[in-house]
């Protein structure tokens, strides 16, 4: 009895310590392919804001506010490519290095061996449901919220040169040389909408201008020197002016108007709140947008648990072919269950189809491929389930390469 159980512990530490090794593998690559996928993400959304800030004027810390609160956005559409590419490619690198044999001859399956990847995939999953249920509700709502105080906030009576700035009342200003103070200007520009004549139209160009603030009375003065006055009215008569000096004045609030509520959209709802509207006898909104959130963000959230399942066997195929193969082929898996997910909750929305019936069949559809293809991955001999796909990838990239290098010769011919 003493020598079984000994086995047994001695078993039980070599597992553990196989679970370890496999979990410090697959640590730096997912560490990594969150921070490259978040880098590029949060980069693309940054440009765009700050044209924003240029074109609107304020803070530049709104923009990075609004950054800060994208981030758990962007972390759960980064969590999953994240996760897959991390298994395959500690299942790619064991298989080329030979300590996928020596597992083997260990005694330990491949089954096994992918279990730790399915048990991070339940604490993603947990993660997950955290993020898209309770996290980024909040952060969606503190994100528009601040992107209002940009669009709303008062002008800080300063031009950018070579930009058009909204001044708020229709007026719009623009100028091709601005001083450092940002209200000395030469060659300006400026347009008027007066909604309050029919939508008269104004355009006014000069040599030079001058802005001047009163923010203790709320007033502001737009001073142009050597110009003309071009106005259009609705009912299409023109007219025009030349001047030596033109003062054009207005009042402008100080303080933003107050952003609205959170909850006005069911993505800044939680999923507590998402489920006690669907169950209300008068709901706000349409049950079937709530009920369409609500499960799509616990589709997403479970569907992390299956990913090791068919990352493994694919990295097992990979193994006699090149790696890019594999990281191609989960890209395609990956976005199109996505637009699935995404096409089942617009049909939910539409009430097309059943909400809950539409997005949970499709998971377990996607889950039961995964079971399977991993089920049917019993070693590294032949027959691996994606062993046929890589070689049509592989044949497909070796026709367009041949094709490429015979464009290149004809072309230099």
């Amino acid at each position: 009895m003493s020598g079984a159980n000994s086995i047994k512990h001695g078993r039980g530490a070599r597992f553990l310590t196989i679970d370890r090794y496999l979990l410090a593998e697959m640590a730096r690559p997912l560490g990594l392919s969150l921070l490259v996928v978040l880098t590029a993400l949060i980069l693309e959304r940054l440009l765009r804001l700050f044209q924003l800030l240029a074109l609107h004027g304020g803070s530049v810390e709104l923009v990075f506010g609004m950054v800060a609160n994208l981030i758990p956005h962007y972390l759960g559409l980064a969590l999953p490519a994240a996760f897959t590419i991390s298994v395959l490619i500690v299942v790619v690198r064991l298989g080329a290095e030979s300590e996928m044999d020596a597992l083997e001859t260990a005694g330990i399956s491949i089954q096994r061996m992918g279990r730790i990847f399915v048990v991070v995939g339940v604490l993603l999953a947990l993660l997950s449901i955290g993020l898209f249920g309770y996290l980024q509700p909040y952060s969606r709502y503190a994100y528009r919220a601040v992107k209002h105080l940009l669009l709303s906030a008062p002008w800080d009576a300063q031009v950018i040169p070579g930009t058009f700035i909204d001044a708020g009342d229709g007026m719009t200003i623009s100028a091709r040389n601005v001083d450092l103070t940002g209200h000395r200007m030469a060659h300006v520009m400026v347009h008027q909408i007066d909604d309050k004549k029919g939508g008269t139209e104004t355009v006014t160009t000069a040599t030079a201008g001058e802005i001047r603030v009163d923010k203790s009375a709320g007033e502001l003065q737009l001073i142009l020197s050597n110009g003309v006055t071009i106005q259009t009215k609705p009912e299409g008569q023109v007219s025009s002016v030349t001047f030596d000096t033109l003062v054009l004045g207005r009042t402008f609030s100080l303080e933003a108007p107050p952003f609205r509520i959170r909850g006005n959209n069911e993505r800044e709802m939680t999923l507590n709140e998402l489920w006690h509207e669907a169950s209300e006898p008068e709901p706000r909104r349409p049950v079937n947008r709530l009920l369409s959130e609500f499960h799509a963000r616990l589709v997403r959230a479970v569907s992390l648990v299956f990913l090791p399942l068919f990352a493994v066997p694919m990295g097992l195929s990979a193994k006699r072919s090149q790696r890019w193969q594999s990281i191609a082929l989960a890209a395609i898996v990956l976005v199109v269950y996505n637009q699935m997910i995404q096409l089942m909750e617009g049909f939910g929305d539409i009430g097309a189809i059943n909400p809950a019936l539409g997005l949970w069949g499709l998971a377990v559809t996607f889950g039961a491929l995964c079971v399977w293809l991993y089920t049917a991955s019993k070693g590294q001999g032949s027959g691996l389930p994606f062993e046929k796909i890589y070689d049509g990838m592989g044949a497909v990239a070796a026709w367009f390469s041949r094709q490429l290098r015979r464009f290149r010769r004809r072309k230099r011919s």
